[in-house]
This record gives C-alpha cells, sequence and structure tokens, in this order.
C-alpha cells in the first residue's frame, strides 16, 4: 500500500489524508472545534477536491459558512452540529439503520448519527422519543426495530434502553450515552456504566455523545465488503 497523504497548502501542520477513503470505505472527517477558519478551509478545499461525500462534526454555524465558501453545496444541519458536501447519495448498505432516542433531548446526538451514517451511503429510520418511561412506545415498534439490519440507541439518565432494545431483537446494538440528566447522571457518566453493565447480549457501547462514532461502527457492519 502506497500512502500519500494530500497537502494544505500553506497552512503549517495540516495534511489530510485523501486516501482513507481507500482504506476504510469513507473520507477523512473534519473534526471542526479547534480549527481556525483558515485551517477548516484548507483542508476543506483538500478534501473537497478529493471526495465526493466529506462529513464534519461538531461544526458551529460559523464554520458551516466557511465550508460553503469552499462548496456552495455542504448543508448544515444545526441540531446535528454537522456539516456535509453530500453530493453521491447511492445507498450502499445491504439494509436500514434504525436511530433510535429515549427523549427528545437525546435528539442532537442521535441526529449526529443519522446524518453520519446517511452521508456514508445507509438509509437511516429514525425513531425518537421512545423511551423506558413509557416502555409501550419501544414495545410496538419491535418490529419495525428488527426489520433494520443494525441499530443505534442514544439515551442519557440512566441509560437503560439499550438494554431493553437488545433484549427484544435479533441485530447488532450500539449504545450512545448522552450527557442528558439531573445531578448524579454525571453528564452521561451513569447512563455510560449502565450500558457498559448490560445484561442483554450484542450491545456494545461509544463513548458519551459519539453519535458519529456509533453511525461509523453500524456503518461498517451495514456496508461491509
Amino acid at each position: 500500500m502506497t500512502l500519500t497523504p494530500g497537502h494544505a497548502e500553506g497552512i503549517p501542520h495540516c495534511v489530510p489524508d485523501t486516501e482513507r477513503e481507500g482504506r476504510l470505505g469513507f473520507a477523512e472527517v473534519i473534526y471542526c472545534p479547534g480549527k481556525t477558519p483558515a485551517q477548516l478551509r484548507a483542508v476543506a478545499e483538500v478534501l473537497f477536491a478529493a471526495h465526493a461525500n466529506v462529513l464534519a462534526t461538531r461544526a458551529t454555524p460559523e464554520q458551516a459558512a466557511v465550508l460553503r465558501e469552499v462548496d456552495a453545496g455542504v448543508e448544515y444541519h444545526e441540531l446535528a452540529r454537522v456539516a456535509r458536501l453530500h453530493r453521491d447519495r447511492t445507498l450502499r448498505g445491504r439494509g436500514e439503520i434504525a436511530v433510535i432516542s429515549a427523549g427528545t433531548t437525546d435528539i442532537p446526538v442521535a441526529e449526529e448519527a443519522a446524518c453520519t451514517a446517511e452521508v456514508m451511503g445507509n438509509a437511516v429510520r429514525r425513531l425518537y422519543d421512545v423511551g423506558v418511561a413509557g416502555i409501550h412506545r419501544v414495545l410496538r415498534r419491535r418490529d419495525e426495530i428488527e426489520s433494520c439490519e443494525v441499530v443505534i440507541v442514544c439515551a442519557g439518565m440512566e441509560g437503560a434502553l439499550p438494554s431493553v432494545v437488545g433484549g427484544l431483537i435479533s441485530r447488532p446494538v450500539i449504545a450512545v450515552p448522552t450527557s442528558v440528566g439531573y445531578g448524579a447522571s454525571f453528564q452521561g457518566l451513569a447512563a455510560l456504566l449502565g450500558m457498559l453493565n448490560s445484561c442483554a447480549p450484542g450491545v456494545t457501547v461509544v463513548n458519551i455523545d459519539n453519535g458519529f462514532g456509533a453511525a461509523y461502527a453500524a456503518s461498517r457492519i451495514n456496508c461491509r465488503r
């Protein structure tokens, strides 16, 4: 394998990996926090020229505006804090990825997952506000969830929903703890520990609020070569 990363002209320590799509199946993702407008623009110019689809996570509206200066086709999803160039909309997955949120306050993390999965070539089914406080809401959608290839479940507070879903279906479940909750939720730590200790088999856990990471893993399962 020959590795010849791209170069962002005039920006020190900025070397975009233009061959990542060939190795991993998707282009390098731009992590926006901490980047100056000049750095963001330079990286985007290289990646936008090399790839049909490019994702930028944790982007502010101002950073999305910088990306739109590079390509007017950039979409910004404010709730998800995601900017994406989505020129190729071919579906590559074997089936759908379900993205589930326990409550409406978990939706920003769920939307980060959904937007990521879509730009990576997956059909996404959103099922929001189906948490365990009203358990009938998820139970009545069991067949719909089972029909999907992979399931992402985002929940805060005690983080119980992924265990419930994992005990109802045969599909891989990727749990995303969110930083939603009162006092002793410890900004998502309680949900994270609860999910890591799930007694439901087949539940995998990513980091707190990491909808992007969950979607990347789900896409690899759904689009595996």
